[in-house]
């Protein structure tokens, strides 16, 4: 189920459920994100809406869950000022969040690549850190991302298979070369040790820059506990080659969650290949994962 929302409808939810708030200034967020809508509120805040049924747990999690997980963190996570409700027409919960300043952080951005690879890596690693009792495990309703590997594989190669019979992509992207990287992830050994806590979704689009600077994380709806390799797809679509290394040392991870990490990074970029491209959505996306999918064996070489 899918919803149309607009200014309209967020003024009423905000009227009949945070009335000093009805008339600051509204205006939405252009985004990349597949779930939910954005909206500015006044100079410092946002509302944020799912408009997909799938995403409608994530909010509940977010609002549990961040206020609890922020003191940790080295950086800045979205600070929850309301919770909402259903309403006006509105089915779903829905949030309230400070606004925290700050651009799209890709690499170009950012005045010193290098530290904010390693800034990223602390926080992962302050993130793991974490006590995970009572933390929404990987798997339903939570999302995949954080499952053991091979529950990847059948997706994994049915995305292989779709992509090979898009046009757009032939002499683009070595698919037989990633096929071989696939197989030697899944041969890495799986993880044994507790459910550690990962935000699950870290790229360019869910990382602000502020200055030149990391400033935030934010999009927390894939955030849970499960195998920390699903976090480390960050390290190969957006942690620059020449860092790599110092990003890594900075998380502390060992050699076979490492392996792992690459087959996630892999698996997550071919599946939204498959599924979004032929469909012509969200093109910023479908961009990105292909640029990463044809640079990928270059940089294992």
């Amino acid at each position: 189920m899918t919803l149309k929302i607009d200014e309209s409808l967020v003024r009423r939810l905000l009227a009949e459920q945070f009335p000093q708030w009805s008339e600051l200034s509204l205006r939405p967020i252009p985004s990349n994100g597949t779930d939910n809508m954005m909206y500015r509120l006044g100079r410092d805040r946002c509302v944020r809406l799912p408009y997909i049924e799938r995403a409608v747990p994530h909010i509940a999690k977010e609002q549990e869950w961040l206020p609890r997980l922020a003191t940790h963190l080295p950086l800045r996570v979205p600070k929850l000022l309301g919770r909402g409700r259903p309403g006006s027409g509105y089915p779903w919960m829905w949030s309230v969040y400070d606004w925290i300043e700050g651009e799209e952080a890709t690499i170009e951005r950012l005045a010193d690549p290098r530290a904010a690879a390693i800034e990223l890596g602390t926080f992962i690693s302050a993130l793991q850190r974490i006590d995970a009792t009572g933390a929404p495990l990987s798997g339903p309703p939570t999302g995949d991302r954080g499952v053991p590997l091979l529950r990847r594989e059948r997706a994994t190669r049915d995305a292989f298979r779709a992509m090979a019979e898009l046009p757009e992509l032939e002499g683009v992207i070595d698919l037989r070369r990633l096929e071989r990287i696939w197989d030697d992830a899944l041969r890495a050994p799986a993880w044994n040790g507790p459910p550690r806590w990962a935000h699950f979704d870290l790229h360019a689009g869910n990382l602000l820059a502020l200055e030149g600077r990391l400033n935030a994380v934010i999009d927390w709806g894939m955030a849970g506990a499960g195998d920390p390799a699903a976090e480390l797809h960050v390290a190969w679509g957006w942690v620059p080659v020449e860092d790599r290394d110092a990003f890594r040392a900075a998380v502390g991870i060992d050699d076979a969650t490492w392996a792992r990490g690459l087959g996630w990074a892999l698996s997550v970029a071919v599946i939204q290949v498959a599924y979004y491209l032929p469909r012509g959505t969200h093109p910023v996306l479908v961009r990105r994962a292909v640029e990463g999918l044809a640079d990928l064996p270059r940089k294992l070489d």
